[in-house]
């Protein structure tokens, strides 16, 4: 019973010294609007991800209000990727709101 009191109490002290770490202490800082960017015609879809993904990310490090701490694809929000395939090959447009951690 001594044993079970002195758990408590410490677990009841730890819960009251600890400080609480404020919500979204490690989330993500988006920008205010999506990014969308055009790539250019390509044989092969992969090649016209690839190339949309980039141009996506240099249109990101270019705006001065978000630059390249937010230039990841793989971090943003909210993203959608349209790809349209032609006689003269794919085109990929990607919209997402850019995001750093």
């Amino acid at each position: 019973m001594k044993n079970i009191l002195g758990t408590v109490s410490v677990i009841i002290l730890a819960t009251i010294l600890v400080p609480e770490f404020p919500n979204g202490a490690h989330a993500d800082t988006c920008a205010s609007a999506p990014v969308v960017a055009r790539g250019e015609e390509s044989r092969f879809e992969w090649s016209a991800k690839a190339k949309t993904r980039a141009n996506w990310r240099a249109k990101v490090r270019a705006m001065t209000t978000l630059g390249p701490d937010y230039a990841n694809w793989g971090r943003a929000q909210d993203t959608e990727e349209r790809c349209m395939t032609g006689p003269k090959g794919t085109v990929c447009i990607f919209a997402g709101t850019p995001c750093r951690r």
